[in-house]
């Protein structure tokens, strides 16, 4: 087990060096000059912009600023914004947000993803498993920003259950609609995948020899076919966590919510490639993070990973 641990934690290091190094050159590559936008319609003074440049590295050849960006990436210095703040406080403000509203998007979309698929699984043919398909299919075909807006109206302004902007008090009960929103079309992703994998197991060969040795019904479901149906549905899950975190931008713009993919867009806008590749840096790492901690989990989910 630990040195199934120690392989998955070596190939995590050139993944993470290709992706910052890629994130890094795409920002660098980026056309225009955001310096030169930061003086407006009168513009700035050529001392003035060597000045910015010099003190955001931007003089320096793309190599040494690469190498520079590397070394406050260890030291968890990651500069600051044109505007002076730290990149590090911005980053303290804007991720607690966006990481308890992309927790409580996976929590829902597992839950209800996971127990409808199960069930529609089971009972494939069904009345229930003919609407959950028709529903999945629906979410995945409407965009975030409508399902988004109609819930807007129809729950926050019509009807009343839940604020319809979040605002700066980010409580629970004001995130319960944006998370279901962000989380809408990977619940029906999950819903889906849960119901083929269980359909699946449930006629299996093995399944059908556990039944034969007298095992009861709900030992075979918890033994046998939920165990090997999660195997798939858990990979979905530990890479959407990330996906939802830099998904978010559309989601925290209809609900005002100040987190990562608000203060990220602000950035590109602007053009602050440190503000922009320091939040990337981190989703990053969220990305690398999530798929170790799948990967743990198919140790817990397949004894063969453990044995081997």
């Amino acid at each position: 087990m630990l040195r199934y641990v120690g392989r998955r934690l070596l190939q995590t290091i050139p993944v993470f060096f290709g992706a910052t190094f890629l994130i890094f050159a795409m920002v660098y590559l980026m056309p225009g000059d955001p310096v030169a936008a930061l003086g407006g319609d009168r513009g700035l003074t050529d001392q003035a912009a060597a000045r910015i440049r010099a003190e955001f590295n931007l003089d320096k050849p793309f190599w040494l600023q690469y190498l520079l960006y590397l070394k406050g990436v260890v030291t968890l210095d990651f500069g600051s914004t044109f505007s002076g703040r730290p990149v590090n406080e911005v980053m303290a403000h804007a991720f607690p947000i966006t990481i308890k509203l992309a927790v409580y998007a996976l929590a829902i979309e597992a839950v209800l993803g996971i127990a409808a698929g199960v069930v529609a699984g089971i009972r494939r043919g069904g009345w229930f498993d003919s609407t959950v398909l028709v529903f999945s299919l629906i979410v995945i075909s409407v965009p975030t920003f409508v399902i988004g807006f109609v819930m807007q109206f129809l729950i926050g302004v019509k009807w009343g259950i839940l604020p319809t902007t979040v605002g700066p008090n980010v409580t629970f009960k004001a995130l319960t609609m944006p998370a279901i929103v962000l989380g809408a079309q990977s619940l029906a992703y999950v819903l889906r995948l849960t119901r083929q994998s269980v359909s699946e197991h449930v006629s299996a060969d093995f399944v059908r020899t556990a039944r034969a040795k007298g095992l009861s019904n709900g030992a075979v479901m918890q033994r046998h076919v939920l165990r090997n149906s999660l195997i798939p549905v858990v990979t979905f899950l530990g890479g959407d966590l990330g996906a939802l975190m830099g998904g978010a931008i559309i989601t925290e713009g209809i609900f005002n919510i100040s987190g990562v993919g608000g203060t990220l867009w602000q950035a590109i806008t602007r053009g602050e490639s440190a503000t922009v590749v320091s939040f990337t840096t981190v989703l990053v790492l969220v990305y690398i993070v999530a798929n170790l901690l799948v990967d743990l989990l198919y140790a817990v989910l397949d004894p063969r990973i453990r044995y081997e």
